[in-house]
C-alpha cells in the first residue's frame, strides 16, 4: 500500500544551539507544522546553560547538568542536524555556507550564536588567553588547571581574568571557590593561588546598579582576589625563563605589569565578521539589529535573538535571561510566517531579578533595570538566595531532558 508523504515547502534552518533555539525545537516537537523541515547547523552537539556554568567551574554541577544536549531535542522536534560552523550568508539565493562544504537553503533562518569576547585589538591575547567562549574551549582548559593543581598543589598558581563585568566577577569567584577547595583538601595554604582580575574601568561591573558593584567589590576584596581597576591591558607575552610550567606576562597602559600562569578573557563581547559581510544590518559591535518582532532590520527572512541580536527599539544588557525570555516569541513569529500570518511584536521586560552566585553556594539577589542608572534593591549574599537560584535553574533544565 503506498503511503501519502507530505512533500516539504517550507525549510527552517537555525544556526546556533543557544538557548532561544532550544526553547524553539522544543515548542517544535509540541507543535510541529506540516510541510516544514526544521534544520540545526551548530558547532557542537551540546549547548551550555550560561545560569549554571560558573556553579560547574566552581563545581557544584557535573557536566551533564548544566549542558543541553541537542541530539535528542532535534529528534524530539523531528529536525536535521548538522555539526559545522557558518562562514558565510549568501541573502540573495538564501543559502547558508559552512566551514566543511556544507551549503544549506532555506526559506526562513534563525540565528542564535551568542557572543565572543572582543581580543583583536590587544597584543598576544588571540595567541595566549584563553576567551570564555566558545564554552567548550573555556571548559577544557580550565578542566585540565584543576587536573594539574590536584596534583600538584603544592606549586603556587596566578590566574588572570580580563573583564570586570558580571561574567569575569562570577568567573573569578567560582575559580578561587574550587581552587580553594582543592588546596583545602590537600592540606596546602591558599596562598599557593592567585586570583588577578582586571578592568579598564574604575568599577566592576558597569551594566549594574551602583550598589551591586560596591557589594561585589567588597566580597572580591575580602577574599583576597586582586583588583586592578582602571588598568587597561594592552599587551600578553610569553616569559621564556621559566620552562617549567606557563608563565605570561600581561602589561596595562599604565605601566603595570603582572605575571600568571593562565590569563582567561571575558572582556566586551563582539560578533562574527560574516554576518556583516553577508549584509545584514549590524550596529557598532557587529550584533544584527532586529525589530519587535525579533526580524532582521535589512532581511525579513532572517530573525536573530539572544547575545547576538540587538533589539532596535528595546535595547538590553547581553544576559541569558532575556534569550530565555525570547524562545516563546521567536517560535510564535517562525510559525507565523510559515502560515503567512501577522507577527506579533515582542517586548522584553524593563526589571528583571538577577541572581548572581558568589561561587560559595550563595547568591546575591537584585532587581536589574534596562538602564543601570535607575533605582534597585539588592539582597546580600544567602544560601537561600542560592537554593532559589538553583531551583530555577534545574526547573529550566528539565525541560531538555528526554529518557
Amino acid at each position: 500500500m503506498q503511503q501519502n508523504i507530505q512533500p516539504i515547502v517550507k525549510k527552517v534552518v537555525l544556526i546556533g544551539g543557544g538557548h532561544s533555539h532550544a526553547i524553539v525545537m522544543k515548542m517544535f516537537g509540541i507543535k510541529p507544522l506540516t510541510g516544514v523541515r526544521l534544520i540545526l547547523i551548530t558547532t557542537a552537539s551540546e549547548t551550555a546553560y550560561s545560569g549554571m556554568l560558573p556553579g560547574h567551574i566552581a563545581g557544584f554541577y557535573s557536566h551533564n547538568e548544566c549542558h543541553i544536549d541537542l541530539r535528542p531535542l532535534v529528534n524530539f522536534a523531528q529536525a536535521q542536524l548538522y555539526i559545522d560552523t557558518v562562514v558565510a550568508l549568501d541573502l540573495r539565493n538564501n543559502k547558508v555556507l559552512c566551514a566543511n562544504g556544507l551549503v544549506v537553503d532555506f526559506d526562513v533562518l534563525s540565528i542564535d550564536i551568542g557572543s565572543t569576547p572582543a581580543t583583536i585589538s590587544v597584543s598576544g591575547a588571540a595567541e595566549y588567553a584563553i576567551a570564555a567562549k566558545p564554552v567548550s574551549q573555556l571548559l577544557e582548559h580550565w578542566h585540565k588547571l584543576v587536573e594539574t593543581v590536584g596534583k600538584n598543589p603544592q606549586e603556587p598558581i596566578r590566574i588572570a581574568i580580563v573583564g570586570g563585568g558580571a561574567g569575569g566577577v562570577e568567573l573569578a569567584l567560582s575559580m578561587q571557590s574550587r581552587l580553594h577547595r582543592i588546596l583545602d583538601e590537600t592540606q596546602q595554604p591558599i596562598q599557593n593561588q592567585e586570583i588577578h582580575l582586571f578592568q579598564r574601568g574604575q568599577e566592576l561591573m558597569p551594566n549594574y546598579h551602583q550598589s551591586v558593584r560596591h557589594q561585589f567589590q567588597h566580597i572580591l576584596t575580602d577574599r583576597g582576589i586582586k583588583l586592578h581597576l582602571g588598568e587597561t591591558v594592552c599587551k600578553i607575552a610569553p616569559k621564556t625563563h621559566n620552562e617549567a610550567k606557563e608563565v605570561f606576562e600581561i602589561k596595562c597602559k599604565s605601566g603595570l605589569t603582572v605575571e600568571c600562569n593562565k590569563i582567561f578573557w571575558v572582556t566586551q563581547a563582539s560578533a562574527p565578521e560574516w554576518l556583516k559581510n553577508a549584509g545584514l544590518g549590524t550596529d557598532e559591535q557587529g550584533f544584527i539589529l532586529v525589530e519587535d518582532t525579533l526580524q532582521s532590520q535589512t532581511h525579513p527572512q532572517v530573525f536573530a535573538s539572544g547575545d547576538i541580536a540587538t533589539m532596535v527599539n528595546h535595547p538590553r544588557p547581553k544576559a541569558g535571561v532575556f534569550a530565555v525570555r525570547q524562545g516563546k516569541p521567536l517560535f510564535e513569529n517562525l510559525q507565523g510566517i510559515l502560515l503567512g500570518k501577522s507577527l506579533k511584536p515582542y517586548r522584553p521586560q524593563k526589571q528583571y531579578l538577577s541572581l548572581i552566585g558568589t561561587g560559595d553556594k550563595r547568591a546575591i539577589s537584585t532587581m536589574g533595570y534596562a538602564y543601570a542608572t535607575r533605582g534597585t534593591f539588592i539582597l546580600p549574599p544567602h544560601k537561600l538566595l542560592w537554593y532559589y537560584k538553583d531551583w530555577i535553574d534545574r526547573r529550566f533544565m528539565e525541560r531538555f531532558r528526554f529518557e
